[in-house]
């Protein structure tokens, strides 16, 4: 590249550049892909990005996702060229920029907001959590079903106020990767035309060349699933990349992915086409090359004048405009359409309606009862009713996850109907919990169902929502040996424990119906943190609260629900199907002469938060004989057994039986319990 004047060459080389400084001073990050796509950030930042840097929470804005993280470096420099401006904790525009050249010059260092891979919630500009790669993509295909629903559901002839587009950058890994190609499927079919992806095929990766482990026809594979394919042989070819993005703006019938070829690296001469310039710091040396090459002659982390104010002319000019009229006609849908702009206002302001709890029903005492699932679809379907952003769907299973909202105006979302509150994401799990993310992040408040098991597959994206602080709603059925005849492979023993090691989510294990309609309360008033409902496939009574203590006690995680007069000789805890089997070991102890509480802990997490003094008040020190109950293994339960407990439970994968032969098979009974308290 030879030295040039040209503004536009400027500005993409001061992207280059702070990324190349920022990278060396950090002596740690990767230079390479974000010299190489400097130029196509440009072009859809400057000419084609519906954003308005002065107002980063505009809710109608183009979404951004930098799906390969790695190259964070990218955005960060984007962010502080553009001027986008730094929010308070309500998210509302202040003075000061979002990412200063002060936080760029402290790269990955714990004072800067510029962590190693994009974080959501450090930055304004920011728009999703990315790094572990495919999850970028999933989160944009949630973001382009999100602008899609809130288009069909509130614009109105006259006020096209959303629809807004989402663009992703992806590299080899993100297609690669499982979850890439599953988020691509489900895009091309519902044929999401408000999505384009740019794929970096620059045929590298970590271990090196591509060719070493990658060898398919990408292009053909985005074909056949029903997506728009343009292909851009130079990524400096400014002139062509304007073209594809244009074309991906006409397009309304299919996403859009745009293949890149580029060079990583590109202006560092010795290291082109290699890994190097991917994984690590370029090197002094290689840098002053590098700079050469652009005929660079600035110091280090220089922002000349003539960069800032070419892009925050093109983007924010545009972008400013575009937000105020937005703006103004917003102001007058809500005198057009008041009902509807209360939603919205309420939807955006991440809280729920008014008088949304009272929706969740009572469910009267029946010794049969009902499977936990069951009652889970009758109370997601009274909270529906109430809250209109609650929506989601099933990984192929809504009819066992009892997932539908049946209403029937509710409908179901298609590529023909994007109103649809009932989502159908195919055998596709992780896919759903990244889109859930995405749909979250937009203000959604999304649910997303399959069987306990497949957290397995879904474990990185519900990771992700608790590090992004997103309320996404897991619902997971069939939750122990208690499915039964599918056996051990379905039979989650390992996936409790699993899932409450992940810090910031609610993991609740309900043990009838009143108490999975108080974890839905608890979960729902939470804005901050995703939640896990776990619940039976078998049918476990509903529990005569006139006897028992009231289920309200399930928010907070745990509660006395069976006492005795004076002191406990033993506390018997339990979770979900289990606490029937504390109850009546309690009454079989009671006639042997031994007081025994029970305690019903659907949510430790919930629980642990508590005073000290609720918590001495249901587990009380003195009394050291417990023994805790569950259909999985024992970890984690030691904190509230010590010394002196015992637990009645799993220690190996289950088996294929019916649910009751299951249960007396592994010793988890009324009798199995009172054997284990004797025996203390």
């Amino acid at each position: 590249m030879t030295a040039s004047t040209d503004v536009q060459e400027i500005t993409i080389d001061t992207i280059r550049t702070l990324s190349m400084d920022a990278v060396q001073a950090a002596n740690s990050g990767h230079p390479g892909t974000p010299m190489a796509l400097a130029p196509v950030a440009y072009s859809l930042w400057s000419n084609f990005l519906n954003y308005d840097p002065a107002n980063p929470n505009w809710v109608a804005r183009d979404r951004f996702v930098l799906s390969c993280g790695h190259a964070s470096m990218l955005l960060y420099s984007l962010i502080h060229l553009a001027g986008v401006a730094k929010t308070d904790e309500s998210g509302n525009p202040t003075d000061g920029l979002a990412i200063s050249l002060d936080d760029i010059k402290n790269f990955r260092q714990i004072t800067s907001p510029c962590a190693g891979h994009p974080e959501y919630g450090y930055a304004a500009g920011i728009e999703t959590t990315t790094g572990p790669l495919g999850q970028g993509l999933g989160n944009s295909v949630g973001m382009a079903i999100a602008g899609k629903w809130l288009a069909a559901t509130y614009d109105r002839p006259g006020f096209e106020l959303f629809g807004f587009n989402t663009y992703a950058i992806c590299s080899d890994g993100d297609v690669m990767e499982g979850i890439g190609c599953e988020a691509a499927s489900l895009a091309g079919h519902l044929k999401l035309s408000n999505l384009c992806w740019v794929y970096d095929d620059n045929e590298i990766t970590i271990e090196g060349r591509t060719e070493l482990a990658f060898s398919e026809d990408v292009p053909a594979r985005f074909e056949s699933l029903g997506w728009q394919v343009i292909t851009v042989t130079d990524a400096n070819d400014m002139a062509s990349l304007d073209a594809a993005y244009a074309k991906f703006l006409e397009t309304d019938d299919r996403p859009t992915l745009i293949v890149l070829k580029s060079i990583i690296g590109f202006g560092a001469p010795n290291k082109q086409d290699t890994s190097g310039a991917h994984g690590s710091p370029l090197g002094e040396e290689e840098i002053a090359l590098a700079k050469e090459n652009y005929g660079w002659k600035h110091e280090k982390f220089a922002v000349p004048v003539e960069a800032t104010d070419d892009f925050r002319a093109k983007l924010g000019g545009r972008g400013g405009s575009a937000h105020a009229q937005w703006t103004e006609k917003y102001a007058s849908y809500a005198e057009a359409f008041p009902t509807e702009f209360k939603e919205l206002e309420t939807l955006f302001a991440g809280k729920l309606p008014e008088g949304w709890e009272t929706s969740i029903p009572e469910f009267e005492t029946d010794s049969k009862g009902m499977a936990t699932r069951v009652s889970s679809g009758k109370v997601l379907n009274a909270v529906a009713s109430a809250v209109p952003n609650f929506i989601g769907g099933s990984a192929d299973l809504a009819g066992s996850n009892k997932s539908n909202n049946d209403d029937p105006a509710a409908g179901h979302f298609s590529g023909s109907d994007f109103s649809g509150k009932n989502f159908h994401f195919g055998i596709r799990e992780h896919a759903m919990a990244a889109i859930g993310n995405g749909m979250s992040l937009c203000g959604i408040r999304p649910y997303v169902a399959t069987f306990f098991v497949f957290t397995d597959y879904l474990r990185p994206s519900l990771r992700l929502s608790s590090i992004m602080h997103q309320p996404v709603m897991y619902i997971m059925t069939h939750d122990s040996i208690g499915l039964g005849e599918d056996g051990p492979t379905h039979q989650p023993v390992e996936h409790l424990a699993a899932c409450r090691a992940i810090p910031n989510v609610l993991v609740m294990r309900p043990g009838d119906a009143n108490e999975v309609a108080q974890c839905y309360h608890a979960a729902l008033a939470d804005s901050k943190r995703p939640s896990v409902l776990v619940l039976s496939r078998q049918n476990l009574p509903t529990l005569d609260r006139s006897h028992y203590q009231s289920a309200e006690g399930a928010t907070r995680g745990g509660y006395t629900l069976l006492d005795t007069d004076g002191t406990p000789d033993v506390i018997l805890m339990g979770t979900g199907s289990e606490v029937q089997y504390c109850l009546e070991a309690a009454e079989k102890l009671a006639a042997e002469g031994t007081k025994a509480r029970v305690v019903s802990m659907p949510c430790w997490e919930l629980f642990d938060e508590q005073s000290a003094e609720y918590r001495e008040s249901v587990l009380p020190s003195a009394v050291s004989r417990r023994v805790a109950v569950e259909a999985g293994i024992k970890m984690g339960w030691e904190r509230y057994l010590g010394a002196g407990g015992a637990f009645v439970g799993m220690d190996s994968f289950g088996a294929s039986a019916p649910a009751e032969l299951l249960y007396e098979h592994f010793g988890i009974t009324a009798d199995g319990i009172v054997a284990k308290v004797n025996s203390l």
